[in-house]
């Protein structure tokens, strides 16, 4: 079956969700029945694979824990024109998922992402202040450093085409894996979108596996690394200012004692700010040889972007 002739998977990692599967799986059912369903059951210790079958969606067992490691298996296992992905815990709004597909064919985008809305009456509940601050830190740092005008980067309600689901590298292992998904879609500059979405609290009994802390430093020092790697001139060229600015201001007073006395007293800072020196020019060998390495790496995943078959037929 297929919707506006279109092949869609919904694609579902789950971890100890036995207790909200097949209400994410019946509710999606409802809303869209050309809709294939697959669940990807990522070492739980519960019955969240025997439910998911029960309810009708085929299973894939993920060995390898961490919510990255499933979204890899996910784009490598299931072929289709439209890539559906959800979390497991029912908090996201099924009848939603035709304005996701809806604006991607419309709009011949490659994603869309569900941005969450809660009401004031469970905002505490379903959508904790430390996760709604962070997730606007989050949002904000990787907007400033790799542009775009995303609201809601750690969604994990989206819609991805074909080509950008066989184009997607999928190299991180945690929760971290909505950030990689949204800087892919920034740095082949992918036409994307949002759509606001309801969100609502977990069933009683069911827990998140999300840690505030633990997940938000390790989200962080994902947008670093990506940084690093997708952006090595501004990352090195920064920190080769950073140890330009140090060695200046330290000569300075070595060189005014010279220029006074033609004596060099402070002979360890003046080696200080020599080694600073040369460490800054070394910072910027390296992202200059990195930004060369970065283009070409660039241009390959372009060209292999490009070379997939996409789901829009043109005009």
């Amino acid at each position: 079956m297929k919707y506006r002739d279109k092949s869609i998977a919904l694609v579902i990692p789950c971890h100890n969700e036995a207790q909200t599967i097949e209400q994410v799986v019946t509710d999606f059912k409802n809303a869209m029945p050309e809709i294939a369903i697959y669940v990807f059951d990522n070492l739980s210790t519960d019955k969240t694979k025997e439910v998911a079958l029960q309810a009708g969606a085929a299973v894939i067992s993920v060995n390898e824990k961490g919510k990255g490691n499933v979204v890899r298996r996910i784009f490598a296992d299931v072929n289709a024109d439209i890539y559906v992905m959800v979390d497991g815990d029912a908090t996201y709004e099924a009848a939603a998922v035709h304005k996701l597909v809806d604006k991607l064919i419309d709009d011949r985008l490659d994603m869309v992402v569900g941005c969450r809305k809660v009401t004031a009456d469970i905002a505490d509940k379903a959508y904790r202040p430390g996760h709604q601050l962070g997730n606007k830190v989050l949002t904000q740092s990787v907007t400033k450093i790799f542009g775009g005008k995303f609201t809601d980067m750690l969604s994990g309600y989206r819609a991805f085409t074909r080509r950008y689901a066989k184009s997607f590298p999928a190299l991180s292992q945690g929760f971290e894996t909505e950030t990689e998904l949204t800087v892919h879609a920034l740095e082949l500059r992918m036409p994307y979108g949002e759509v606001s979405t309801a969100y609502g609290e977990r069933p009683e009994g069911s827990e998140s596996k999300l840690s505030t802390y633990r997940d938000g430093f390790r989200i962080l020092g994902t947008i670093v690394r990506l940084f690093m790697r997708e952006k090595p001139l501004i990352f090195f060229g920064l920190i080769a200012a950073c140890f330009f600015v140090v060695s200046i201001l330290l000569s300075l007073p070595v060189f005014y004692v010279y220029m006074q006395t033609g004596l060099v007293p402070r002979l360890p800072t003046a080696l200080l700010s020599a080694m600073l020196m040369l460490a800054s020019f070394l910072s910027l060998a390296c992202g200059l040889i990195l930004d060369n390495v970065t283009i070409g790496r660039q241009e390959s995943k372009r060209l292999f972007y490009l070379s997939t078959t996409n789901t829009h037929e043109p005009r």
